[in-house]
């Protein structure tokens, strides 16, 4: 695929997690596509949009797409059978091969759990390549919960917490933020741990900050600042940062590098 020229694609199927949170699967080649990498969703006379991968296979990628702008409005008209243009992939994003033989702990904070699901479905289905992986999700509330059935399979192999921001008194579920449950993690060896954090940016802020409280070293601390991104290909600016252009360089880097990407 030319990653400057965009290709049809066709949905063939849609999953309605909420209201306005919904994942388009859609038919295509996926050649060079790794989790955290990303894609210009275009719809003719609406525009383009950046969305990152949220699943792939041989055939096919997931698109976990929000909506809240004027492109993601017109394609959540779309229904099974219909075709947007989509160029790419940019960025570098997750190299699963960097986390295999180690403690990985994953910290998404809502739709930061879908750039972020191919790993976990990678562990999921190798959780031999693993020493341990666990999984803190954060939400909201109850009804903005992402791929909910995936959540209830990946608790079968895989450690598993999920967290709501607030609920009802007779919920029996974690409530709380993400952060809330870095103190207490069984670390046995911080020299062979991985942390990948991935959700809003003050999200990422204090979360990245607990992970250095307990020692574990910037540069296996991994985080994505996909939220930068514009164009793709570095012309148009949007996404630099001091030299950095996001879209290009990243958006996936250790804390060791992130944490001097001045906006």
């Amino acid at each position: 695929m030319n990653q400057y020229i965009p290709v049809v694609a066709k949905i063939t199927d849609i999953v309605k997690h909420t209201d306005i949170e919904w994942t388009f699967k859609v038919s295509c080649k996926t050649d060079g596509v790794l989790p955290g990498k990303f894609y210009e969703i275009s719809i003719p006379k609406f525009g383009e949009s950046p969305i990152s991968v949220s699943g792939y296979g041989n055939d096919y990628i997931d698109f976990t797409i929000r909506n809240v702008g004027k492109v993601t409005s017109e394609l959540f008209k779309y229904n099974i059978g219909d075709n947007f243009f989509i160029r790419g992939p940019y960025g570098n994003g997750f190299d699963v091969s960097l986390y295999e033989e180690r403690d990985i702990v994953v910290v998404a904070g809502g739709s930061g759990l879908a750039p972020v699901r191919g790993i976990i479905e990678y562990f999921y289905n190798n959780p031999n390549r693993c020493k341990s992986f666990k999984l803190i999700a954060g939400f909201r509330s109850l009804e903005d919960i992402l791929f909910k059935p995936d959540i209830k399979r990946w608790s079968e192999k895989l450690d598993v917490l999920v967290t709501v921001d607030k609920a009802d008194e007779d919920y029996n579920g974690n409530v709380g933020l993400v952060t809330k449950y870095i103190p207490n993690l069984n670390i046995e060896n911080l020299d062979n741990m991985s942390a990948i954090v991935v959700g809003p940016p003050m999200m990422m802020k204090f979360t990245v900050e607990e992970f250095l409280k307990r020692d574990i070293a910037e540069n296996n601390i991994w985080v994505s600042y996909e939220r930068k991104m514009c164009c793709g290909i570095g012309k148009c600016g949007h996404c630099k940062m001091d030299d950095t252009y996001i879209c290009i360089d990243g958006p996936v880097f250790d804390y060791s590098y992130a944490k001097n990407l001045i906006d």
